[in-house]
Parts: C-alpha cells; structure tokens; sequence
C-alpha cells in the first residue's frame, strides 16, 4: 500500500530524515520507533505532505506522493493524528467529527461513521456538544482518532498516541487501535511506547537520527537484545 524509498527531508540546512525506506502492506500494524529526534513524527509529515522530501519518494497504492501539497495527500485517504492531538478547542465534539469528513458529501454514510465513532469512544456521545477544549487529554485523544475516522482512512497515521495519558487510558486507545486493525483499517504508529507498539504490530522499524537501523516483525523485535535494552529498559 505505501512505500517510503529513501527518503531525505531536511528543517533548514538540517538533514533530519538521512535515506529512510519504509513499506506498510495492506492490513498491517506497523510501527516506527526511536528516541526523541530520530526522524519519526518527521516520516510521518513527510508522507502527508507536511513536509516534501529534497531526495527520494512517497509512494501511496502505485501513486508518487510525495511532491503533493497535505491536502492533495488527504483526498488520497491518508489520515494523520498529529502528535498533541490538536483538535478544535472551542468546537464541540459533534462539529469536531463534522469537520473530519470535510471532504465528503455522503451525508447518510458520515452519520452512519459518526455513530461507529460514537460506538468505538462511548464518552464522546456522552460529551457531543461539549467544547473539545474543555474534554481531558484521554478524551482529546480519543476525539482526534475519531475525527481521522470520519475521513474514512485508507490509511490511519498515529503519532505518539500515548502521550501524557494515563495507563488505563493508553490501554483503552491501543485497544482500539488493534480493534481497527481486525476491521481491515491499515495503520502506520508512531508510539514511544516501544513495548506496547511493537506487542501489537506487525512489523517494525527501529529509527536512530534519521536512519532505519533495524526492522522486522514486531514479536521478533520486542526479544532483540539492541531493542530491550536500548528502547525497553531491560538490562
């Protein structure tokens, strides 16, 4: 479905991404993973056209990409949930989720996907015409994933969905997450939450200042002495 074939993106005259591959299959969980400044949540702005790579390509279903302006690659059915969520703060949850399916006129079928977001994320029906401002970080979480799914993704990008929440909350969003992958969603997950990302994935990508320096199936990952020290904190 996608492939990232040696990519080069640079802030500046800073080289961030220095020749990452990447592949994610149809149906498949795939994780990148890495320390803070390894390239990750900049693959993930490379492929939705945030930011345009200065060598090599994106290449989405036998379609080039990368070169697209980000909401050229939306209407290709690339979702991306940002890091920090950002959603509307002063929009209510109802019109939050409206404003996923922005580019959709089906009107039957975007309140038949707002009720499976309202299924999937229980708390939001409750919330739906709260302010998203005023909902808490677990719930912004949850509003953000659902509004990437009102734009019926051929392919959902998540980046660090984990952060700042709490464990009962991570448990409930990679739940999810896995719950989408049975449905037939293909993900792409950005996570710092090495143990959990590579428990549920596929396969996975091991990033180190904008190199891949290791990849294979998730299970195999997690039991990699480079992995369990470096990203697990085993010893």
């Amino acid at each position: 479905m996608l492939k990232v074939n040696n990519i080069h993106t640079f802030y500046g005259q800073i080289e961030a991404l220095k020749g990452i591959s990447v592949e994610v299959n149809e149906g498949e969980i795939v994780t990148l993973i890495g320390a803070n400044g390894a390239g990750k949540s900049t693959t993930l702005k490379t492929i939705s056209g945030q930011l345009h790579p200065a060598e090599g390509e994106v290449v989405f279903q036998g379609e080039t990409v990368s070169g697209m302006l980000s909401h050229e690659v939306t209407a290709k059915r690339i979702i991306q949930v940002p890091e920090g969520r950002h959603i509307f703060p002063q929009m209510s949850v109802q019109e939050n989720l409206d404003m996923g399916a922005f580019l959709r006129n089906d009107k039957a079928e975007i309140a038949s996907d707002m009720e499976r977001v309202f299924d999937l994320f229980s708390r939001l029906r409750e919330r739906k015409n709260q302010k998203g401002g005023t909902l808490s970080g677990g719930e912004q979480q949850m509003l953000a994933m659902g509004r990437a799914m009102m734009a019926r993704p051929a392919l959902l990008m998540l980046d660090e969905p984990s952060m700042g929440l709490a464990p009962v909350i991570v448990d409930t969003i990679f739940e999810t997450i896995v719950r989408l992958n049975k449905e037939g969603m293909t993900i792409l997950l950005v996570e710092q939450n090495a143990h959990m990302a590579l428990s549920i994935a596929n396969r996975g990508y091991v990033l180190e200042t904008g190199k891949v320096v290791l990849e294979g199936p998730g299970k195999e990952l997690l039991t990699n002495e480079l992995v369990r020290k470096t990203y697990l904190g085993e010893v």
